[in-house]
């Protein structure tokens, strides 16, 4: 991997691990749906704004918009709001885990429903990624919480959504990337702008409460989608799951440093278990990073 690809992964994997952290500063204020609407608007705002500078492809609405609206609903829309609604109760760290399974719940999918083969690693990886999302949530004082619970599943369910989006690309007719990032964000707008008017904000909104909702949308969605499309034409598919990998240690590392959430044995054996999980869900090894492209 060159250096400028090694650049890209570890701010994308930062950005994406700070997103928990942004939710969890201004949920308290927006509320879920509220957050999520500004988030995806920017994000399409900031997309549309790309594309022309760029010139990249257009939307071709006509034959394009239900495949956006299924991808906006799986991929976007609904995790995005199970996740908001999950940050009023949960940390960013235990946040950033969960986040990290949606590989494993992938392969729960293509079992289950596809009829995938069920290997020993696979096995394996699915036993390991359960057993490190129990150790971190089971001995984080956070479950003791009202409504703790109902968090853990919603972000689970979050991860999932990410699961099903998976399979459903692999299915669907091929559209650009970009594309598919620029029409989705519009038609999760779509979706979610109506469950903001059923709950309208009722706090007035601070300045760092604004920039949180701003970063959400053109950072953690709208420049990142360019980093993650520049880093896939440029180095393939491993750099991909390498930022699955990586987003719990920056969800957990921000969680810390700015809002002070406590660490503990727990948090880092957890981490280290479901990340183990995944690479053996994924079939992913380190050593691919460092091979040497063909020209």
């Amino acid at each position: 991997m060159q250096p400028a690809s090694f650049i890209r992964l570890f701010s994308l994997a930062a950005i994406w691990g700070s997103s928990f952290l942004f939710m969890r500063i201004a949920v308290g204020t927006l509320g879920p749906a509220a957050l999520m609407t500004g988030r995806v608007l920017f994000a399409a705002l900031f997309l549309g704004l790309m594309g022309w500078l760029l010139k990249k492809h257009q939307l071709d609405l006509k034959n394009n918009w239900k495949h956006f609206f299924i991808l906006g609903f799986f991929n976007s829309a609904l995790p995005f709001l199970l996740f908001a609604y999950a940050a009023q109760s949960l940390t960013a760290s235990v946040l950033s885990v969960l986040n990290a399974t949606a590989p494993i719940w992938g392969a729960l999918i293509g079992i289950v429903i596809f009829r995938q083969a069920l290997t020993l690693r696979i096995a394996t990886g699915l036993v390991l990624g359960i057993s490190g999302v129990a150790i971190l949530v089971g001995f984080d004082p956070v479950v003791l919480e009202p409504g703790a619970l109902v968090a853990v599943f919603c972000a689970a369910g979050a991860a999932f959504c990410y699961g099903i989006a998976t399979h459903y690309t692999r299915l669907a007719k091929t559209v650009a990337p970009y594309t598919n990032a620029h029409g989705s964000m519009w038609t999760s707008t779509l979706m979610l702008a109506p469950v903001m008017l059923l709950f309208p904000v009722q706090a007035d909104i601070s300045l760092h409460v604004a920039l949180a909702v701003l970063a959400l949308g053109v950072i953690c969605t709208g420049v990142a989608y360019l980093l993650y499309f520049r880093l896939v034409q440029d180095e393939g598919a491993t750099p991909a799951l390498t930022v699955t990998f990586l987003i719990p240690v920056f969800g957990v590392f921000w969680g810390h440093v700015f809002l002070n959430e406590a660490l503990g044995w727990h948090t880092f054996v957890g981490v280290a278990v479901v990340i183990t999980g995944t690479s053996l869900v994924t079939g992913f090894k380190p050593s691919a990073l460092f091979r040497v492209k063909a020209s």
